[in-house]
This record gives C-alpha cells, sequence and structure tokens, in this order.
C-alpha cells in the first residue's frame, strides 16, 4: 500500500569504454604529479646537488659564511669539520654542513 514496487533499469552496456574511462579518471592526478616533479622536486634536487658539490670544493684558504651568519676564513679543512677563523687570533670549529656560501676573496678583509 505504501511502497511502491521498484523495477531494475537496463543497465547500459559499458564494458567497451572502461579502459579509457579508468584513464580519464586518473589523468589529473598523473598531471599534478608531472607538475610537482618539473615544479618542486626537479629544483630542489639541482639545489642539493649544488650545495654539495660547494661544500666538497672548500679548502684551506677559502672564505664563508655559516648558517649562523659568521664569516671568516678556512685555516684548517677536514672531512666533517672546518676550523674557521672569525677574528686574529679567534678560530671556531663547525661542520662542513653548518657553511651555507662561499664568498669571493677578500670579502672578509672588507667586513673588517
Amino acid at each position: 500500500m505504501f511502497i511502491s514496487t521498484a523495477y531494475a533499469a537496463d543497465a547500459p552496456a559499458a564494458a567497451a569504454t572502461s579502459g579509457a574511462s579508468s584513464l580519464m579518471q586518473f589523468l589529473p592526478m598523473i598531471v599534478i604529479f608531472v607538475l610537482f616533479y618539473f615544479l618542486l622536486i626537479r629544483p630542489q634536487q639541482k639545489r642539493m646537488k649544488e650545495q654539495k658539490a660547494m661544500l666538497d670544493a672548500i679548502a684551506k684558504g677559502d672564505e664563508v659564511v655559516t648558517n649562523g651568519g659568521v664569516l671568516g676564513r678556512v685555516v684548517k679543512a677536514g672531512d666533517a669539520y672546518l676550523t674557521i677563523e672569525i677574528a686574529d687570533g679567534v678560530e671556531i670549529v663547525v661542520q662542513r654542513g653548518a657553511v651555507a656560501a662561499k664568498l669571493e676573496k677578500g670579502t672578509v678583509k672588507a667586513q673588517r
């Protein structure tokens, strides 16, 4: 009386187009991943490679600035640590990874 009879509708024949429709469902995610790769991942890997090459190339006599902003000249370069002279007779030991940039020769003298 209150419940009406429900009849099943004929199912469309979608078996022939299921391969193309599943590809179209994943296409936006694939496009987003490709954009992330070229806009975020690849440039970050390039910066990391350049930073590692700069750190490996630091030798005695180079002028550097640390992540903390300390300017100095490298007086001793080891595998993991650098000894940096920040003033006449004042030396500090820092990890290689703490170096932010390698400076032009004469930068430290100009700042003193």
